[in-house]
């Protein structure tokens, strides 16, 4: 399985020529994974749950000069499951952002996330101000604001029922696409990045991985309580933030952005065409935004 998972990364990566090495990383519980390549400004991608961190390889390959760093949430790929945390999801989340910090030796980065990753990066700057430089949060962050994931997704958090229904509904292309479509994500012209999704469902954890995330992050009802991102931990976030959000982004729609845009002490929104991956659907224009905040990243420093 892992075999499959690699093959397909290699064609994805070579589809839009990139060049990057894997990083292996201790992180408590196990061993964490990164794909860094590239030269210049370091930033780091952490993408959403169930995202491949190669699934960034349209808009890394936009962005010019940047020492790019894209980060596997843990089960999510070649990196270990790790063990159920004992301590909250918050806690966790924050630990193993700072390792990979750590072991990459990527001093107050820029961090670009999206969707889990983005929850996950707003709760490292709200706790750990000092680790990153500023934010670049494209699609809607989980549990933003009120919040939460579409339908089947919540059905997948509930103990018992949610391995039961991954095992009755085995990766498949119709699979896929059915999943993909609920976050608004069209493959079918992304043979690779598709292949990709695919191989990750097939891994032997993914559905372990999958399942206790999304059991620890939410319920039939929406977010948990101890989850949910709230006006409270968007006040603390002292760094710059750009919202690039979907305009069909079935997570959470642009006005929730541009609330968040209110609160956040320094912060700019974009709206972009889209669903809750907008580089997938204009690459191109997302890169344009993000690399004229990385510009004013740059001066500001």
């Amino acid at each position: 399985m892992g075999g499959e998972f690699e093959s397909a990364e290699r064609r994805l990566l070579g589809r839009y020529g990139l060049e990057l090495e894997e990083r292996r990383f201790a992180v408590a519980g196990g061993t964490g994974r990164a794909l860094v390549g590239g030269d210049g400004q370091p930033v780091v991608f952490v993408p959403g749950g169930g995202m491949p961190a190669a699934g960034w390889a349209p808009l890394v390959a936009a962005v010019p000069g940047i020492r790019a760093h894209l980060l596997e949430l843990p089960g999510f790929g070649l990196g270990d499951l790790l063990p159920a945390p004992e301590r909250p999801l918050r806690a966790a989340a924050v630990d193993f952002l700072e390792a990979a910090f750590d072991s990459l030796e990527v001093d107050r980065p820029v961090v670009v996330a999206n969707s889990m990753g983005a929850l996950w990066t707003l709760w490292l700057a709200a706790e750990r101000p000092s680790r990153v430089s500023s934010l670049i949060l494209v699609g809607c962050p989980a549990l933003l604001l009120g919040t939460s994931a579409p339908p089947p997704m919540r059905l997948l958090s509930v103990a018992g029922l949610g391995p039961l229904l991954l095992r009755l509904q085995r990766p498949s292309e119709r699979q896929l696409e059915r999943t993909l479509a609920s976050a608004g994500i069209d493959l079918r012209g992304n043979d690779e990045l598709r292949d990709l999704a695919l191989a990750m469902e097939r891994l032997p954890h993914f559905g372990v991985a999958w399942t206790r995330l999304l059991h620890a992050a939410i319920r039939l009802r929406g977010a948990r309580p101890q989850t949910a991102l709230t006006a409270e931990t968007l006040r603390r976030i002292e760094r710059p933030v750009q919202l690039i959000w979907g305009d069909r982004d079935p997570f959470g729609p642009p006005s929730v952005g541009e609330e968040a845009a209110r609160i956040l002490r320094r912060a700019e929104m974009h709206v972009v065409p889209g669903g809750h991956a907008p580089w997938l659907t204009d690459p191109d224009g997302v890169a344009r935004l993000v690399g004229e905040f990385l510009t004013g990243a740059r001066r500001a420093v």
